[in-house]
């Protein structure tokens, strides 16, 4: 845990760790808009402003915030999808809205558990990277087995009654 975390009220920290990400985030956004307006003054324009470019473009705009949103659940990530948001040129209102809520998201895990875990697995790292490597692998495991769980109950019960569970009649 870095150490001017240590201390401050929660509200304060999850204040903090707010303002962090949401600059950062608009920091990448925005220098990712000035790399396609600078490169719109070049010969790559008209590769930019193509009919399949703009249809993809529109794609991603369309069905982007969510992803922004998510996109701050991750590690490395959330720069990714914060500088395509700013090369696809998403409209800033409609990215922002996404990205706070993201911002949000992020501050509160982090001020909460988000430090102790990665304090955890660079110790566990050290002791040993193959262990820390299975733990991981398990995590993942658990996550995947719960998720194909659940989308076999929710595909079960929308079928509906088999034939199985139908009460049958027995001959009087």
């Amino acid at each position: 845990m870095p150490s001017w975390f240590d201390g401050l009220p929660f509200g304060i920290a999850v204040a903090a760790l707010f303002v962090i990400v949401l600059l950062r985030a608009q920091g990448t956004y925005w220098i990712s808009r000035g790399v396609v307006a600078g490169a719109l003054r070049t010969r790559l324009a008209d590769k930019l402003t193509g009919p399949r470019t703009t249809r993809a473009i529109a794609l991603l705009n369309k069905w982007g915030p969510p992803v922004v949103t998510v996109s701050f659940l991750t590690v490395g990530f959330q720069t990714v999808v914060n500088a395509a948001a700013g090369l696809t040129r998403m409209p800033w209102l409609r990215y922002t809205i996404a990205m706070v809520i993201g911002c949000v998201m992020w501050a509160f895990i982090y001020a909460t558990i988000g430090f102790a875990a990665f304090d955890a697995a660079v110790a566990l790292a050290a002791h040993s990277p193959w262990l820390l490597a299975a733990v991981l692998l398990l995590i993942v495991a658990v996550i995947v087995a719960i998720v194909l769980v659940r989308r076999r109950r929710r595909s079960a019960s929308a079928a509906g009654p088999s034939a199985q569970d139908a009460p049958t009649r027995r001959p009087v």
